[in-house]
């Protein structure tokens, strides 16, 4: 018996993710920043040639079960460069630069067999810029990647994980049924751009470990980009610093656009929160004060916006949503 299975990650470029000294490309229309990718990857082929992401990292393999015992097993998947559209004259693409995967053999155990793949590459598009050490100066753009683990269990079942990721961009992780279930939840531009070639990425055998976070719900996904067309200002959070505190009066929602937020309620941490995520509204229903206090697990990017951008249907909803004080253990 033949035995399927897959893990899959798209890495792409959100809106207000490229640092100050080297945005204006994207701020001037020469080059754009990505749509977000689809919940659900229907056809990854079709998102390639649609321009839907940078590059993807698709591990897929397979095991050979007989008499519950593992026969043959091997990788089907491989890696995807996406392209680069520069608008001067007249629009050029460029297409990316594939480095080879890297793929582990097979680890077999009693029941079980992982595979670890390592996929990724740097874009056609030169990058010249002095970096920190040898040789001081790059041309080529930095290295992006994703390590992805896939365990193949003889009962059919199967489990997927990111053990390493470039700082930079944002990364989406799916599962067998193309359904997405974990994303990148902090972004570092200036660690990337200045360190991400030669012995410090997977080719030279250094890869950076990555921090993962849950997906944000359907309603926050659809609601986000009404934060992001409305009047609404960016905040930096220092590591440690609160973004609000309980108790405090507020009329404004929040779109996490990067890093994790822990929500405190009574000084009990009942949630940790990662990009994506809208909080905030709450308040409109209790007396314009805050729930819950939100403190900056690592350096994190908010979006600011009035309430009332937001449908009060939509609050309220978001409202049942987000009380996870009472989904906390013994809260």
């Amino acid at each position: 018996m033949r035995i399927e299975s897959s893990v899959t990650s798209l890495s792409w470029i959100p809106s207000e993710a490229i640092g100050a000294l080297v945005r204006m490309p994207f701020d001037t229309g020469i080059t754009h920043y990505d749509q977000a990718p689809p919940d659900v990857i229907e056809d990854l082929q079709a998102l390639r040639q649609a321009d839907r992401f940078r590059f993807a990292n698709e591990l897929r393999a397979w095991i050979e079960v007989e008499g519950g015992e593992i026969v043959e097993c091997g990788y089907s998947g491989s890696g995807y460069m996406g392209s680069t559209t520069v608008r001067l004259v007249k629009s050029i693409t460029l297409p990316g630069v594939m480095l080879p995967d890297r793929q582990s053999s097979p680890a077999i155990s009693e029941g079980a067999v992982q595979f670890v793949q390592t996929s990724g590459g740097r874009t056609g598009l030169p990058a010249p810029r002095p970096v920190p050490r040898r040789p001081f100066f790059q041309i080529a753009s930095p290295i992006v990647w994703t390590t992805l683990r896939l365990t193949i269990n003889v009962d059919g079942s199967s489990t997927g994980a990111v053990l390493g990721a470039s700082t930079f961009p944002r990364h989406w992780v799916y599962d067998r049924d193309g359904k997405l279930v974990q994303k990148s939840g902090l972004m570092d531009f200036r660690t990337w751009w200045n360190q991400a070639f030669g012995e410090r990425t997977p080719w030279g055998d250094q890869d950076s470990p990555a921090l993962m976070t849950e997906v944000e719900t359907a309603l926050e996904r659809e609601l986000s980009p009404l934060i992001m067309k409305s009047d609404r200002s960016i905040r930096s959070v220092a590591k440690g610093a609160t973004l609000v505190e309980q108790g405090d009066l507020g009329d404004q929602v929040f779109l996490l656009l990067d890093g994790t937020l822990a929500a405190e309620v009574d000084g009990k941490v009942v949630a940790e929160i990662g990009p994506g995520a809208i909080l905030g509204e709450r308040a409109a229903f209790e007396a314009g004060r805050r729930t819950a206090t939100l403190r900056a697990i690592t350096p994190c990017r908010v979006a600011i916006a009035d309430a009332d951008r937001l449908a009060e249907a939509d609050r309220l909803e978001l409202s049942r949503e987000h009380r996870r004080e009472e989904a906390s253990p013994g809260a």
